[in-house]
């Protein structure tokens, strides 16, 4: 366990009191082995964890992926295991897939989905990657089962009572506002996920980036998604208390995950959808590069995006396509 408050390179320190020990304690009985860090400053804490995963798997380049590139890979019978064996060049050590917790008050080039910038800024963001070895029967889902899990923790369920928090697949949380406006809400946090091959293991890194306050400066607000922060929700929120109210639920949900899949979060996820029932625009699943628009009609059992286009349903992957609203039409059909 470290933390870490002060910043180097003078960088103001933000002196946010973390509680890292009493967060370890929580943990560690669901994840044995657990480090929890705390730096003042780091460029992406998901690729950190997975440099360390590739050192200590002893193959440097081993390759990243995507859980829906992953699924992709085992389809057309590629080997993902390093250097096409069950095991690294240099055998197994027993630190190689210790679990970590690693957060970030100031994380300068984080990475959202597709490579896309994320932006954050010390005290006003909570940036943070879990990294743990996984081992699913399918990938599938994942990162819908992580953002529910996030937006119920956030949010507590309350019956009778349409949540804020609701989630545009594959990984996005937005605030819905209320009374609504004429969109559908606001970017207030993202779900980046990534695996990569240790030895016989396969690691995954799940980062989280949480706006908690808005930030002063204008270009945040210029976002196509608009800019949403966890203050309008819940006004004494801040990064520390963010992170202790998810981070037991989301140790409990990737366990939860590796023994049932996405079945088990399906109904959740479909109480906060906020695609469904809505038009969308997004390129072809069969990468032809053509364009598709049609209605919404929720996730499959997979957690596969479901566009009605015309008489056709299509199911549109994680990892694979970028989904866009557009305007709907009077008169037009899905």
């Amino acid at each position: 366990m470290d933390d870490a408050p002060a910043a180097p390179g003078g960088l103001p320190a933000t002196h946010l009191q973390w509680r890292a020990e009493a967060l370890w304690r929580q943990l560690e009985p669901h994840l044995p082995d657990l480090s929890v860090e705390v730096l003042a400053r780091a460029e992406s804490t998901n690729t950190l964890l997975l440099e360390r995963a590739r050192q200590g798997g002893g193959r440097r380049d081993a390759p990243v992926t995507t859980p829906g590139e992953l699924e992709a890979m085992r389809s057309r019978g590629r080997d993902i295991s390093p250097l096409g064996s069950d095991s690294g060049p240099f055998g197994r050590r027993a630190g190689d897939t210790q679990p970590t917790l690693l957060v970030a008050e100031h994380q300068t080039l984080g990475r959202g989905r597709q490579g896309r910038a994320w932006q954050a800024s010390p005290g006003a963001s909570l940036t943070f990657s879990l990294s743990l070895p996984l081992a699913p029967r399918d990938w599938s889902g994942l990162s819908l089962a992580v953002g529910v899990t996030l937006a119920d923790a956030l949010e507590p369920p309350e019956p009778g009572r349409a949540p804020r928090l609701q989630l545009k697949w594959p990984n996005d949380l937005w605030l819905v506002d209320v009374p609504a406006t004429s969109t559908l809400g606001r970017k207030l946090g993202g779900v980046l996920i990534e695996t990569v091959a240790v030895g016989k293991q396969r690691m995954v890194v799940v980062g989280i980036g949480l706006n908690i306050a808005a930030l002063a400066a204008g270009p945040a607000l210029e976002l196509s998604s608009g800019f949403a922060s966890l203050q309008e929700l819940s006004p004494a929120a801040s990064a520390p208390q963010a992170l202790h109210s998810i981070a037991l639920p989301l140790v409990k949900a990737l366990r939860q995950f590796e023994r049932e899949g996405f079945a088990g979060f399906a109904p959740a996820y479909a109480r906060r959808d906020l695609l469904r029932g809505q038009r969308a625009s997004t390129q072809d699943p069969g990468h032809s590069g053509a364009a598709l628009e049609g209605r919404v009609e929720g996730v499959s059992g997979g957690g596969a995006l479901l566009l009605r286009v015309g008489t056709s349903l299509h199911l549109v992957s994680s990892g694979e396509v970028s989904v866009r609203l557009v305007a709907d039409e009077p008169g037009k059909a899905g």
